[in-house]
């Protein structure tokens, strides 16, 4: 889950451009980018898509916020389309997610979908309450595959002018909104994912959102044009020279036994080394490289 792709429900050209986009998941919006007056056209144009028979990507269903009422009139929608997991925007704490995980057990009960098949993907930042409540998550559905953040909704809550410093940086609050939303997905065991980068068309400063994202522990990215795409997919795919050296610190940890440390190319390395060898390389395997000879 390394790049996905939002793209407007109700936008039938745009889901055809998504689809040669090489996303590992495309989000079909049908919250912030479909106008109220297009929300039922936009559920019928994403149930139409969802039951294409080839489409290279898992298809997520991002549905309006729990708050709004529209909640069950998409999962009523989409669900007997099957998508493969839900996006849970304005997500305020383990009891949103609890309650949309049981509002999904009984569209797959009732249309004969497997238990637990529909993965929710929450934003936790998206409000004030969100941010406190972020830590409530870990726990609350094992149907969790991740967590993401968003500053744009939040900086409308609080009343921020902009989301970032002269310099490129996140000003203090949404700094803080993204590290939490880091140690909350790591306290409940989940990947992840950075938040978009509205300046399409800057590719040298999405470039760098992408490496620093990378560098601090994120392991995908959100994206609002198919051109950022393939910034993403390279930025979070492990280089062959991270691998090895992730294969190589694994063997050592086999050989030592028992023994809390290992010597790898002459450097002492602990647990805390071999835990994060091991995420590279389930990283890896997942981007579809071989570990075996590093593609």
């Amino acid at each position: 889950m390394r790049s996905l792709l939002f793209v407007p429900a109700d936008s039938e050209r745009k889901l055809e451009k998504a689809l040669r986009s090489g996303a590992d998941i495309l989000i079909l919006d049908l919250e912030d980018s479909v106008a109220l007056s297009q929300k039922e056209e936009a559920r019928r144009i994403a149930v139409h898509f969802l039951r294409k028979e080839a489409i290279p990507a898992r298809v997520y269903v991002r549905v309006n916020a729990l708050a709004t009422g529209l909640t069950d009139e998409d999962l009523a929608a989409v669900m007997p389309a099957r998508p493969a997991g839900i996006m849970l925007p304005k997500a305020e704490g383990g009891q949103d997610v609890a309650l949309l995980s049981a509002k999904l057990r009984v569209h797959e009960a009732e249309h004969g979908i497997k238990d637990g098949a529909t993965s929710i993907l929450p934003i936790v930042t998206e409000t004030a309450k969100a941010v406190f409540a972020a830590h409530t998550i870990a726990g609350a559905s094992n149907r969790l595959c991740g967590l993401t953040w968003g500053a744009e909704d939040l900086s409308a809550e609080i009343g921020a002018r902009v989301t970032r410093d002269d310099a490129g940086g996140y000003t203090g609050v949404f700094a803080l909104a993204r590290s939490i939303t880091l140690l909350a997905a790591a306290s409940a065991g989940v990947p992840a994912i950075d938040t978009v980068f509205p300046a399409f068309r800057d590719m040298e400063g999405f470039a760098r959102d992408c490496r620093d994202a990378e560098r601090d522990g994120f392991t995908g990215k959100m994206a609002i044009h198919p051109s950022q795409v393939p910034i993403i997919n390279a930025a979070f795919t492990p280089s062959e020279e991270a691998i090895d050296h992730s294969r190589r610190v694994v063997a050592a940890f086999a050989d030592a036994g028992a023994r809390g440390v290992a010597s790898v190319d002459g450097e002492m390395v602990d647990r805390p080394h071999l835990i994060r060898a091991e995420r590279i390389l389930e990283r890896a395997r997942l981007a579809g490289l071989d570990q075996g000879n590093g593609r």
